[in-house]
């Protein structure tokens, strides 16, 4: 068999072979896709969406902290000393 008799049995396991894949979980996933369906339950996005929120709230608290220390450790002299007087 040569030539475009060879077509048709090899476009027939393509398409076997397509059907059997699609039908399938992948299959499932895409038509979700198409349709808009995101596959993820809403409440464990807002959840999520929650912990983070909190988490950057953390993070810029702890940020302003670390800039605070650092400006207290770079000021060599600190306010809550008292100023040496010179010995006569």
């Amino acid at each position: 068999m040569q030539g475009p008799e060879v077509l048709i049995p090899i476009s027939f396991f393509f398409s076997v072979g397509a059907v059997i894949i699609l039908r399938g979980p992948l299959g499932k996933a895409i038509a979700d896709r198409i349709a808009g369906r995101t596959g993820r339950d809403d409440d464990d996005y807002h959840s999520l969406r929650g912990e983070v929120d909190e988490l950057r709230g953390r993070l810029a608290e702890t940020e302003e902290r670390l800039d605070f220390a650092e400006r207290l450790l770079s000021n060599p002299q600190s306010s809550d000393r008292e100023p040496r007087s010179p010995r006569n």
